[in-house]
């Protein structure tokens, strides 16, 4: 964020708006005219991170802000691991990072022995800003920094880094530099609004909820390859630095990540889960008896657009049978299968008065591991549902995902190696239905020029072509479960 004011408080109000993109740390970097960083970082969410003597120590009208949950480096417990990260040279950076690198092992080697720079962690965020500082380095031609050497890094740094990126950066005493990897496969957002005095104060942000809430007026969405940086004056610069992108975001994004009120590629979250719910709701009538059902619920709270939309096309009485306890983290995206396990029931509580004696319906964004779907149906048996079906907004997930949501291992997956009655049966549901892949593309491209989307963990299919099966056994050996 580049502000004409103090942006502390900017910063501080836009992560709590992207908390549920993690809750495993958070930090903000800000700085003045004078150049100087501050920084405050810790585990755990924002409300409980920062305190007033941090906020007061924030200080600067230009800075950034993340929050982190674990997809690769140490575990989620270790603070080292928190952005931003640092390097004091050229000039002074720090970056956040949203996504995940897959050519760690390489760039690691380079960086030692060609650029000689030392890295302090195994966060592949370290390593994307060692890989700017020194083609930043590398750039500069004279005392002063200009956008076109910072584009010129950027391009070098599209020439080297694989996989997936989202970044801002901050650099000492020039402004704000964000860029996106060239497969967008990470959503990155401009926004901008006008001070009283005329000047333009810029954001840039993973959601447009952060933009919205903030009085910004929606510029557009950071192109695949792109980068964009915008000086202390508030004067915005912007150049493709990829010759060849093309824009392919993650379907996840829209499955499970991002919060409904979001819209990112110019694709509303909350209308391709409705989508999603129409689509699923033809599959479930192909092989399910859906006459025997009486009442249709969504495990709060990313699937209820799909539940209603499912609910409304098959004629079936929409219910809302679980209460969900709003102050636990989001399941899906905690450290470690034993605390997935313990959180589902503190989570959500399934009312007996809307489960005794009925056949029901349940409808949830999808199904990963399988740990929390499991625990649900047997609530739901608990609370004394005849019989359960169970349906899932999102296809098998059979793959890793490899570009910045934590699903590193085949094992883990229920659905890896097994048949969809495998995995009812394992699951324990009656019956056990399953978005088709092609009806999730379309739900979410549908009315845009889109023509492709990271469907990695669906299909197998890694699109920036760099991930080989060598490489998703060392991952598998490797990386945070």
């Amino acid at each position: 964020m580049v502000g004409q004011g103090p942006v502390n408080q900017d910063i501080y109000d836009s992560l709590l708006l992207l908390q549920h993109r993690g809750q495993d740390s958070t930090g903000i970097a800000t700085a003045g005219e004078a150049g100087i960083f501050h920084m405050a970082k810790a585990r755990g969410q924002v409300r409980e991170a920062f305190r007033t003597r941090d906020m007061r120590s924030l200080l600067g009208n230009y800075g950034l802000g993340h929050v982190r949950y674990a997809t690769s480096g140490a575990a989620a417990s270790s603070e080292e691991e928190a952005q931003p990260f640092y390097v004091n040279a050229p000039y002074g950076i720090v970056l956040v990072h949203n996504g995940n690198l897959t050519n760690t092992r390489e760039l690691t080697r380079e960086l030692f022995h060609t650029d000689r720079r030392h890295l302090n962690t195994s966060s592949d965020t370290e390593l994307l800003l060692n890989v700017l500082a020194n083609e930043l380095q590398q750039s500069i031609n004279g005392v002063d920094l200009d956008p076109g050497q910072i584009f010129q890094a950027v391009t070098r740094v599209h020439e080297r880094v694989e996989g997936s990126y989202a970044a801002v950066a901050l650099i000492s005493g020039y402004g704000l530099v964000a860029f996106r990897d060239p497969f967008g496969i990470r959503p990155l957002i401009l926004g901008r609004r006008t001070c009283p005095s005329g000047r333009d104060e810029w954001v840039v942000a993973s959601e447009s909820l952060v933009l919205e809430n903030g009085g910004f007026e929606i510029v557009r969405d950071i192109e695949p390859g792109e980068a964009v940086f915008i000086d202390l004056d508030g004067t915005m610069s912007a150049r493709q630095c990829a010759p060849k992108a093309r824009l392919t975001p993650c379907a996840f994004e829209y499955v499970y990540l991002a919060r409904p009120d979001t819209v990112m590629n110019g694709i509303s979250v909350y209308e391709s889960r409705l989508r999603m719910g129409e689509r699923l709701a033809d599959t479930i009538a192909k092989h399910v008896p859906v006459e025997t059902i009486d009442v249709v619920m969504p495990i709060p709270d990313s699937s209820r657009p799909a539940a209603m939309q499912v609910a409304r096309k098959l004629g079936i009485e929409y219910r809302e049978g679980f209460y969900k306890n709003h102050y636990v983290g989001r399941t899906f995206i905690m450290p470690g299968q034993a605390v997935r396990k313990r959180s589902v029931r503190q989570k959500l509580n399934a009312m007996s008065s809307e489960f005794k004696g009925k056949h029901v319906l349940l409808i949830d964004d999808s199904i990963v591991r399988g740990t929390t779907s499991k625990e649900i149906i047997q609530m739901a048996r608990d609370a004394g549902a005849v019989s359960v079906t169970f349906a899932s907004a999102a296809p098998p997930v059979r793959y890793p995902h490899v570009y910045g949501i934590n699903m590193p291992s085949r094992q883990e997956l229920v659905a890896h190696g097994r048949t969809i009655p495998e995995v009812a049966e394992v699951l324990g549901a009656d019956h056990l239905v399953f978005q088709e892949i092609d009806d999730l593309r379309a739900a979410i491209i549908e009315g845009t020029e889109i023509d492709d989307l990271d469907l990695c963990c669906f299909d197998g299919r890694y699109v920036t072509g760099t991930v080989s099966e060598e490489y998703l056994r060392w991952v598998e050996g490797t990386q945070v479960s």
